[in-house]
C-alpha cells in the first residue's frame, strides 16, 4: 500500500521512513507528485495543522496520508516558539537563524530556567477523512551554544532529560530511540496497523 508523507523536508522524511521501516507501506512525499497545492499552517495548534495538511494531501491525491507538525516549547518563552517554530525567525528562516534568535531570546537565563519540550502530532487520513492523530513529546533544556552536525531544526540546541549531547550531537539511530517523532510515530503504527487490517 503507497503512504504518502505530506512534507518536502528531506531531514523529515528520513526520519519517518526509518521509524516505519516495518510497516508493508510504500512510502512517497509531496516531491513524486505534481501539482499538490501548498496547505497554508495556519492553525492555533500543531494538532491542527496536522489534520489539515494530512486531510487537505489525501482528498487531493486520493491517498493515504500522514502529516507531522512539530515544534519547541520553551517554558521560559511561555510556550514559544511553539507552533510557530519553522518559522520563528521570519520570512525566509532557516535552521540556523531561528537557533540563533532563540538562543538571543535566552542569552543570560541560566540552565535551571531553560527547560524544553520538543512535541510532535501526527494525523493519519485517507481520501479526505481523518482516520486518528497521536502525539510524541521529549522533554529536555536548550543549551547556550549549537553543538553537533547531525540531525536539523533545533536539534543543536536541545539536550534532552537525561543525555550530555544535544540532538545533533548524537548519532541519528540514538536519536531516533528517544525522539518525540518517534513516540508519535510509535502510536501512529498501531492507528495505520488497525487501519491497514481493516483495509486489506
Amino acid at each position: 500500500m503507497e503512504l504518502v508523507v505530506a512534507t518536502r523536508n528531506k531531514d523529515k522524511l528520513r526520519e519517518i521512513k526509518a521509524l516505519l521501516k516495518e510497516l508493508p507501506v510504500e512510502i512517497f512525499s509531496l516531491d513524486s507528485f505534481k501539482g499538490v497545492p501548498e496547505v497554508v499552517e495556519d492553525g492555533r495548534t500543531l494538532e491542527d495543522n496536522a489534520i489539515k495538511k494530512a486531510v487537505q494531501v489525501s482528498r487531493f491525491l486520493k491517498k493515504f496520508t500522514v502529516a507531522d507538525d512539530s515544534g519547541l516549547v520553551v517554558e521560559y518563552l511561555n510556550g514559544d516558539p511553539g507552533v510557530c517554530s519553522a518559522r520563528y525567525s521570519g520570512e525566509g528562516a532557516t535552521y540556523k537563524s531561528n537557533n540563533e534568535k532563540l538562543l538571543r531570546f535566552l542569552k543570560g537565563v541560566p540552565l535551571a530556567k531553560r527547560k524544553a519540550c520538543f512535541k510532535c502530532v501526527i494525523a493519519v487520513a485517507d481520501k479526505g477523512r481523518v482516520i486518528g492523530t497521536a502525539e510524541g513529546v521529549c522533554s529536555g533544556k536548550i543549551c547556550f551554544t549549537l553543538k553537533g552536525d547531525n540531525g536539523f531544526g533545533y536539534d543543536p540546541i536541545f539536550i534532552p532529560d537525561g543525555c550530555k549531547k544535544t540532538f545533533a550531537e548524537m548519532d541519528p539511530a540514538r536519536k531516533n530511540e528517544i525522539s518525540h517523532r518517534n513516540k508519535a510515530l510509535a502510536k501512529t503504527k498501531k492507528i495505520i496497523s488497525k487501519y491497514l487490517s481493516l483495509c486489506l
